[in-house]
């Protein structure tokens, strides 16, 4: 596996298999990094997506990877445990130690559905407890539904699922004491509250489900929806201070309509920025950031040459654009022609940061340095 690329897509889900696609087409040499754990895994099938109704999940992300690497594209397993930044490149510390770097960075690693701690709720998320309606509303149609709150949203989430059935059962426990125009707005459209908490799901008859309440009430349901709080995957990047917004559903990563960070290296899309986005919008996302990624880097490669094309430019960015560059030791040759001489006068053209004209002089020379570069001469200087 080699160790430096173009752009690394972290996350082999829609959004960053959208992007691997963008700049695989684009021909850059792209390495997506995939834990393999996309968050629809649960769900057998996804709807909604034209083109894809009612197809696995797991085969649109088999196709994608099949499609990625017909340009070049690779996917390796794994996970990031660190992302380290300059203004020239990105370093990424994988589980185990890899360490591999990149011009770019895509972060399309998704997010966690943290759900109520309701024993059996957990073991039937993306079979029959949901949490989007237009993702499964129209299976459940028509039949005994239940919205668990988790937060005020919850209430929107409420209204939404009566439009696909008018058998609506809501749990309102966590939203503490309903006030009466909202108690009175939802039984406008026939909802059922219960204000009892939930302790438990089961299985109840004929494959429904059985929810229990604390008072010991059993409410019977088809479906239930509800809305876990989601954690974003994103940890890797905390200690960059990278600048971050408040959304509906928590503190996500600011990026500007392309996906860009706040660090002009690192991008992002998906969930991990729009948690509530389905499979559509996060590879369009993807799509968007993978095409606006390359831009950056084909402006980036025309500066590039015209630096090229002007000595001066070239030596002043090579020396300003990174850290200090000399080793600390002189030129072994230089070091070993003036050993048999007598000091005198010496002088250095392109002397850089200065290391041999230093040596010379610590030996007795009157050295002087002459560099293209202003950056060079100042470090030598100092």
């Amino acid at each position: 596996m080699e160790n430096t690329w173009d752009v690394i897509v972290i996350g082999g889900g829609a959004a960053g298999l959208g992007a691997a696609l963008m700049l695989g087409r684009a021909r850059r040499r792209t390495l997506v990094v995939d834990a393999g754990s996309p968050r629809n895994r649960f769900a057998a099938h996804m709807h909604g997506v034209l083109g894809h109704e009612g197809t696995d999940p797991a085969e649109l992300l088999e196709r994608g990877r099949r499609e990625v690497a017909g340009y070049g594209v690779q996917v390796r397993p794994g996970t990031v445990e660190r992302v380290d930044a300059t203004d020239r490149d990105v370093r990424l510390t994988l589980t185990g130690g890899d360490v591999v770097t990149a011009r770019a960075v895509v972060v399309a690693t998704g997010i966690t559905d943290e759900l109520p701690d309701v024993p059996g709720l957990a073991e039937r998320w993306g079979s029959q407890v949901l949490h989007c309606p237009y993702c499964h509303g129209w299976e459940v149609r028509d039949r005994r539904l239940g919205v668990l709150t988790t937060s005020p949203m919850s209430l929107h989430q409420a209204e939404l699922v009566r439009q696909w059935s008018d058998t609506v059962t809501v749990f309102t426990s966590a939203l503490g004491a309903v006030d009466t125009h909202t108690r009175q707005r939802l039984q406008a459209r026939g909802l059922q509250l219960v204000d009892s908490p939930p302790v438990a799901v089961t299985d109840g008859e004929d494959g429904a489900l059985a929810v229990r309440t604390e008072d010991g009430d059993v409410v019977h349901l088809d479906a239930i929806f509800t809305a876990g709080t989601p954690r974003t995957h994103d940890g890797f990047l905390a200690h960059l201070g990278l600048e971050r917004t408040d959304s509906p559903v928590g503190s996500v990563l600011a990026v500007d309509p392309a996906g860009r960070t706040s660090h002009p290296r690192i991008w992002a899309a998906g969930n991990v920025v729009t948690p509530m986005g389905n499979v559509p919008m996060s590879l369009s996302a993807g799509s968007t950031t993978g095409a606006f990624v390359n831009a950056v880097l084909v402006g980036e490669d025309f500066d590039q040459a015209l630096i090229r094309t002007d000595p001066a430019a070239f030596w002043e960015d090579r020396y300003a654009g990174s850290g200090r560059v000399w080793s600390g030791e002189p030129n072994a040759t230089l070091v070993d022609v003036v050993a048999g001489l007598t000091p005198g006068r010496a002088l250095d053209l392109g002397c850089g940061e200065g290391g041999d004209a230093i040596w010379l002089a610590r030996h007795g020379w009157d050295a002087t340095g002459i560099d293209i570069s202003p950056t060079a001469v100042a470090r030598a200087t100092e």
